[in-house]
């Protein structure tokens, strides 16, 4: 049984409950009507509105969901007995959830180093951070339960420096900065982030590295992003609100002109020192084809 609690409004109950438990909203819909979450006496919908402070208890099935290996296509950059280092292509959810227990990098992870499968996390081993289905880049996977568990406490510290590359429309007024606005769950759409009074603090570098316009005399910019803080959605959201959303983020308001074009975010940089030996390990990914594609036919 999980309890939870609304920080925040939300137009529908599915919505907000797929966001906070990480499960399909048809999954959630479906918890729903069985009866499985309850919110006192209150006869509840997937279509119910979601009030601030309204808490929820949910009884989640017990699944004996065995993860099933699968040849998932993505690269190792790097891989001892205590890490790997990947790149993730886009469009590849990190690992599975009720509802969607199949064709995820955790399966193809225990494809390539099936001793991962029997780390603590049955649901995401080795998983000691996530980058958004959408984005591309690289990542950290730990191999041992040991250096799970001191990634886990090195990314809490903040001492993995994280940086990604992005293509935005517009340019920012500043060539580089630093955007800082507090992020919760958007109350009109819980599968969003905003910018609100009173959320989580989150905290952003950019620099602009190149301005171009493109056939319709519009302005793009490739920029660097440092990632100060790992608060969902980010980045995202932050070069949003200044008025340069990412290429193909439709849902952060991105040009829907502009169609079938993935989210342009690729994390291209990460150093850290190694969890067990302590080397300083530095990695870089270059800029993946979707990238170079749409540049060659836009600029």
């Amino acid at each position: 049984m999980i309890e939870i609690t609304a920080e925040d409004p939300c137009n529908r109950l599915d919505i907000f409950i797929s966001g906070t438990i990480n499960i399909t909203r048809s999954y959630a819909g479906n918890l729903i009507k069985s009866g499985n979450i309850t919110s006192g006496n209150l006869k509840l919908k997937p279509a119910s509105k979601v009030k601030a402070g309204q808490k929820f208890l949910i009884d989640l099935p017990e699944v004996n969901h065995d993860l099933k290996p699968e040849n998932i296509k993505f690269e190792i950059i790097y891989a001892d007995e205590y890490i790997a280092v990947i790149n993730k292509p886009s469009g590849l959810v990190v690992h599975p959830a009720p509802g969607n227990y199949e064709h995820t990098l955790v399966n193809g992870l225990i494809n390539y180093f099936p001793e991962m499968k029997n780390l603590n996390d049955k649901m995401r081993p080795g998983i000691v951070h996530r980058l958004d289905a959408g984005t591309s880049g690289l990542m950290i996977i730990a191999r041992q339960q040991n250096s799970c568990d001191e990634l886990k406490k090195m990314f809490q510290a903040r001492e993995i420096k994280k940086k990604y590359l992005a293509l935005i429309h517009n340019k920012p007024a500043k060539s580089e900065g630093i955007l800082s606005g507090a992020l919760a769950h958007d109350p009109d759409n819980y599968l969003r982030m905003a910018i609100i009074e009173g959320g989580r603090p989150a905290m952003t570098g950019y620099k602009i590295l190149w301005t171009r316009e493109n056939h319709e005399h519009k302005k793009i910019s490739l920029v660097q992003c440092d990632l100060f803080t790992g608060r969902t959605h980010q980045i995202r959201v932050h070069l949003a609100a200044l008025g340069c959303p990412i290429i193909g983020d439709y849902l952060y308001g991105a040009d829907k002109h502009e169609k079938n074009i993935r989210v342009l975010l690729h994390s291209w940089k990460l150093e850290f020192k190694h969890p067990v030996t302590k080397k300083l390990l530095s990695f870089r990914k270059i800029l993946p084809a979707e990238f170079l594609n749409y540049i060659r036919e836009n600029l």
